[in-house]
């Protein structure tokens, strides 16, 4: 079917529009925190208000939790269904697990929602970089799963900001009633927008999962994981930080969100031109970056402009290791290349759910609001540990194929003078 440029571009625009709904569902608990934890917890917060947000931080985890487990299970799964079919059945799904989160009555409750919210997170990102693809035409696979992944960057910067000033102005069940209205507008567009298209036909489950044989990749999502582990310990608690710390109101919380995520639009832009250059040397280089980023927040956030510059650098050093662990799990994936595009998504996710974990427990145990920045620092180190193991076994392999190729030669060589 030959689509006019401009359906084209709403076919676009509708796959954006996931990314930016998910960009929001997923990072508005970071800003809503506070006003989630004196809800839910209202007996808990009103006796420790520390242990209260500790423990809030869950929400956080179970939707981690969820992307988690199906980006792998739901992606190994579909790739042979129509894409259409799919990305519309994952829209709608995230639209009633949102609302599912808006409406449970008890924090019990919220948290079931919240992992059933995230089961369609990675799925959704990988099938709809795949037809953004087809609807970009050949040679621009990269520039479509840009496109794709622009809508959770540009949720950082506008959708995050407004859904928890929106939040703190009325409530956070308002807020997410908010987001589902997203997801339902996102559902509609891609039925009416997205065209038709065949899944892949040769797709098989086993082939999918032949990913996980390889120690390259485990690796991979281990340095990933640990990567994102040290972000989410600062993003969780970003709140905390800015009122606590900074001495802000909490009306400036949005402010810091804003920097927060033009830090990561603009990373998410840098790391995809370093990862083309070679996503071995980008990850060691970034983790670098992100390392004194963090430590530039950590003795600075005292102060609005220590702040402000520190959450703008370790926002940007964080997003822009994401393009660099994608192209470094699709190297080293073989076939399994729909499930490597969506185990990214769990390797952040897994990052997710350990930082805002661990930055809780650091809180908990009254280490202070910049206990997390400490965390997320100490995590670069096993980080870059994994990324090393990774290069060597990735290495090691290569060699042990140019050793066979040569001793193949030499026996060819040899061959006529018997």
């Amino acid at each position: 079917m030959q689509l006019t440029p401009a359906r084209s571009r709403l076919a676009l625009l509708a796959l954006a529009l996931g990314g930016f709904g998910i960009g929001t569902t997923e990072f508005v608990a970071m800003g809503l925190l506070p006003d989630i934890a004196r809800d839910l917890l209202p007996t808990l917060y009103a006796q420790d208000p520390e242990a209260a947000l500790a423990r809030a931080g869950v929400l956080i985890s179970a939707y981690a939790a969820g992307v988690v487990v199906g980006a792998p299970t739901i992606a190994a799964g579909a790739a042979r269904f129509p894409r259409k079919t799919l990305l519309t059945v994952l829209a709608a799904a995230f639209t009633l697990g949102t609302l599912a989160s808006a409406l449970a009555p008890t924090f019990e409750t919220v948290v079931a929602a919240r992992f059933l919210a995230g089961l369609p997170h990675g799925a959704y990102f990988g099938i709809a970089a795949l037809a953004a693809a087809d609807l970009m035409g050949p040679g621009k696979r990269g520039r479509a799963a840009a496109f794709v992944l622009s809508g959770l960057t540009i949720a950082n910067v506008v959708g995050v900001p407004a859904i928890t000033w929106l939040g703190q102005h009325t409530s956070w069940r308002v807020a997410y009633l908010a987001v589902a209205a997203i997801f339902a507008l996102t559902t509609a567009a891609i039925a009416v927008w997205v065209p038709r298209a065949p899944g892949d036909p040769h797709a098989t489950v086993r082939r999918e999962l032949g990913a996980f044989r390889r120690p390259a990749v485990w690796l991979a999502l281990a340095t990933g994981s640990l990567g994102f582990g040290g972000f989410f310990a600062v993003y969780s608690y970003v709140s905390p930080l800015a009122t606590e710390v900074t001495g802000a109101s909490e009306s400036f919380v949005p402010v810091a969100l804003v920097m927060l995520g033009l830090g990561m639009t603009v990373g998410n832009l840098v790391g995809g031109r370093m990862a083309d250059t070679g996503a071995v040397r980008a990850v060691f280089i970034l983790f670098g970056v992100f390392a004194a980023s963090l430590l530039g927040l950590a003795l600075t956030a005292a102060t609005l402009p220590g702040l402000l510059i520190g959450l703008f650098m370790v926002g940007g050093s964080a997003a822009a290791i994401s393009p660099a662990i994608q192209t470094r799990l699709m190297d080293v994936a073989g076939d399994s290349q729909t499930i490597a595009a969506a185990l990214n998504h769990s390797a952040l996710n897994m990052g997710n759910s350990l930082g805002a974990f661990l930055g809780g427990a650091v809180i908990a145990a009254g280490l202070g609001y910049t206990a997390p920045t400490w965390t997320g620092l100490a995590l670069c180190v096993p980080g870059v540990l994994a990324a090393v193991a990774g290069w060597a076994v990735t290495r090691e392999r290569a060699d042990d194929a140019v050793a066979s190729l040569a001793a193949a030669d030499a026996r060819v060589a040899v061959r006529p003078g018997r």
